[in-house]
């Protein structure tokens, strides 16, 4: 018996330390996809590996509604790591789940319906994340979906203003779209939203599981715009692997958030993996080094004068726009040049590496960019 979800690559990974993957036959991988920004510190950071087995040594789970040392570790963490103003959590077991998190709270505290996400937008595939989610290729074998959701056009400002009414229950938006092409919003945009949903007492939700983190350079994408939402989620590379979300929110939204609830919720063995990845991102300063990195990225892909169509993105969140397919590309990269990176979609190659990496390991990714696309011509 075998997975039917995924199609599954012919390279069987066998191990991994920092930005390397290793596969059974010992051939060597550089990781710029991080399996879609899941390891921010490397792959089996020594902290994160420590933190993991001196708590599975001690207790593997007990139910949330009995404290533990490690959650309540991960609590003060999230809080002191926070925008300010949302050091409410709520932990889950992955993005979808911190959005579907997200979009009962700000019904609930609100009292209104409507929910409003932006085209290529991509929030997760459970029924009510999926519901703000734009591809149809997603949504479609699972409709009919939640209801009262209208989609509007990314970064238009004016159509987000004749959009947002006195039934409007959330906002959801990415600082800057993922999957939808890795499309960065302009600061005035955000700040634009913070202003529409607070005149009509609407919940703003910043989807922040590929961004946050320090991925763009910042703790938080939405550092760059100034703006804090009423609501924050956080996933993928919060425990380096292990399966955890976490919905902040501002009080207002924690207050009245009704009745929710997981069994998994803030297990001590992921949160301990959770905080130990947080320490490292604070302690070695990952969201500066993403933002040094990443002007080396891209400054080097500029100089490589690469037939491409544009390269855009903050940090360590790199979207390439080439002018053939990009799963093309990312074949030959992986089986010729022993590179990993992501699509997102049908043209841009979407370079997510650990936050760890450095100037030799960007050389080496442009190197074989340029091999596999003909630099300098």
């Amino acid at each position: 018996m075998s997975g039917f979800v995924y199609n599954e690559k012919p390279i069987r990974i066998a191990s991994g330390e920092g930005p390397y993957l290793y596969a059974e036959d010992g051939t060597e991988y550089l990781d710029f996809g991080a399996s879609y920004a899941v390891t921010p510190v490397g792959h089996c950071h020594p902290d994160v590996v420590s933190a993991v087995q001196e708590q599975a040594a001690e207790l593997l789970f007990v139910h949330a509604s009995y404290p533990t040392d490690a959650r309540d570790d991960l609590y003060a963490k999230l809080a002191a790591v926070a925008p300010e103003g949302l050091e409410n959590v709520w932990l889950n077991n992955s993005g979808t789940e911190a959005n579907e998190a997200a979009l009962k709270f700000a019904r609930s505290a609100t009292g209104k319906s409507k929910l409003v996400a932006a085209k290529r937008g991509f929030h997760g595939r459970t029924m009510g994340s999926l519901s703000v989610t734009w591809k149809k290729k997603f949504r479609a074998p699972f409709e009919p979906l939640v209801d009262d959701v209208e989609f509007v056009t990314y970064g238009d400002e004016e159509e987000l203003a004749d959009v947002i009414d006195d039934d409007t229950a959330a906002v959801i938006l990415e600082p800057v779209q993922g999957e939808g092409g890795v499309n960065p919003a302009t600061k005035t945009y955000l700040q634009a939203a913070r202003e529409l949903t607070e005149d009509a007492g609407t919940a703003l939700i910043f989807d922040e599981v590929q961004t946050g983190l320090g991925r763009t350079g910042a703790f938080w994408a939405c550092e760059h715009a100034d703006v804090t939402p009423d609501v924050l989620t956080t996933a993928k590379g919060l425990a380096s692997g292990l399966p955890i979300g976490a919905t902040l929110c501002a009080d207002w939204i924690a207050e009245s958030a009704g009745s929710h609830g997981s069994t998994f919720s803030g297990s001590p063995v992921v949160s301990a993996a959770a905080e130990a990845t947080l320490s490292v991102l604070v302690e070695e300063n990952l969201p500066e080094h993403a933002a040094e990195m990443g002007e080396y990225l891209r400054s080097e892909l500029e100089a490589a004068d690469l037939p491409v169509r544009e390269v855009r993105g903050h940090g360590l969140l790199v979207g390439i726009e080439v002018k053939r397919g990009a799963n093309r590309v990312l074949k030959e990269l992986a089986l010729s040049h022993g590179v990993l990176a992501l699509p997102a979609g049908r043209s841009v190659v979407r370079l997510l590496p650990p936050l760890t990496v450095d100037t030799e390991h960007v050389d080496t990714v442009v190197s074989a960019l340029a091999d596999v696309l003909g630099g300098n011509e």
